[in-house]
């Protein structure tokens, strides 16, 4: 297992931080954070050059034929600047949806565009009972014909007001779950969205007699809760990436701080108390980043990762929130202004714990498959 990164992944690393500090600094971040459209189109088109949508993706689909950790690369990287932009609910959780399960008609029609930056897509999968089980998923969709008729409210959506397309998860009187490409331009819709400390494109998507054709059904149809697990498992790795970005960066920033903060004559940094809270962080950093590079080796390897990424994503999600409480509990009091940049982390690492997965989601996971794998007595 050779966890060195390739000097080609070097570079996009090095290219992919220069232009996020140069393009995207703090205070861009609050300013898109604000906004009604929650990201920036010149950047995104920018990006969109550079070719990190496509990266991914296979030659044959319009895309560069990248691996898995060049996609984890470049989320730790925007982890890192909080980089506000559809890169994630399109590339990662549509995209790779399309990618393993759609047709091939599908995957020639839409992989293209979303490499090209030319369609934006959210997955609608959750509802009221915002869990991440099968039984969470309640939404009707009725046959009618050749088509079927969506009605009911999804919640959570990411960046569902700036999509042109949804995945949605939905249960046919006819069949299991299955998931419909929706247009989201469709007058059935109502998207609003859903004021939540993270300051994302988070949105209510509401359903009144959204018409759907077959041929517009994504994947087998009653198997869309198997696909759903599929993206989660890649969406969880790819999320906890961003998130160990954002606790690099926490953990630098409070160094510095401790550095030049004085408190009793001296710098805080100073203090043993501060020290072993910045040596915790750096230990809480270490553990889950290491593991991110051996699951994501996993991955372009083509092994099993429903497990590792479990694993992973449960300890991300209690690490980046440990870390970025150290991180505003050494600021003191303005660690949670928009005046420092500590706080950008601290609101995400509640948000983002959600993604994917929560650490309850992720545990029982990896206790289920320990107690499933017990040999009998």
């Amino acid at each position: 297992m050779n966890l060195n990164f390739t000097s080609m992944q070097d570079m996009l690393r090095k290219s992919v931080a220069e232009f996020l500090i140069k393009e995207c600094p703090f205070e861009k971040v609050k300013e898109l954070e604000e906004s009604e459209i929650g990201y920036s189109p010149k950047l995104w088109e920018k990006i969109v050059e550079l070719g990190w949508p496509g990266l991914a993706f296979p030659e044959q689909y319009g895309g560069f034929g990248g691996d898995f950790t060049d996609l984890i690369i470049i989320q730790e990287e925007m982890g890192k600047r909080v980089f506000p932009s559809p890169f994630f609910s399109t590339v990662v959780q549509c995209g790779y949806a399309i990618l393993e399960v759609g047709t091939e008609a599908q995957k020639q029609e839409l992989i293209p565009k979303i490499a090209g930056g030319k369609l934006l897509l959210a997955l609608a999968q959750h509802e009221n009972d915002p869990g991440y089980t099968k039984g969470c998923i309640k939404m009707e969709a009725k046959a009618q014909g050749d088509s079927y008729l969506l009605n009911g409210t999804k919640m959570f959506v990411l960046d569902a007001n700036i999509a042109n397309m949804l995945i949605v998860a939905a249960k046919p009187n006819d069949a299991d779950i299955t998931l419909f490409l929706v247009d989201a331009k469709d007058p059935g819709l109502a998207i609003s969205k859903i004021p939540t400390i993270a300051m994302d494109n988070t949105c209510e998507v509401i359903f009144k007699d959204v018409k759907v054709l077959k041929k517009d059904i994504l994947g087998e149809p009653g198997k869309g809760y198997e696909i759903l697990e599929k993206v989660m498992t890649k969406g969880a790795i790819a999320k906890a990436a961003e998130m160990i970005g954002g606790a690099k960066v926490s953990i630098d920033m409070t160094a510095e701080y401790a550095k030049k903060r004085v408190q009793y004559g001296k710098p805080i940094g100073g203090f043993q108390i501060i020290q072993h809270y910045m040596a915790n962080m750096s230990i809480a950093y270490d553990t889950i980043y290491n593991y991110l590079l051996r699951v994501a080796w996993m991955v372009d390897a083509g092994e099993d990762v429903t497990l590792s990424a479990s694993v992973l994503k449960a300890k991300t999600n209690e690490n980046f929130k440990f870390i970025v409480d150290r991180a505003v509990q050494i600021h003191g009091g303005i660690g949670t202004t928009r005046e420092y940049n500590a706080a950008l982390f601290f609101r995400k690492a509640k948000a983002w714990e959600f993604v994917c997965g929560d650490t309850d989601f992720h545990t029982d996971k990896v206790a289920d498959r320990i107690l499933t794998d017990m040999p009998e007595w």
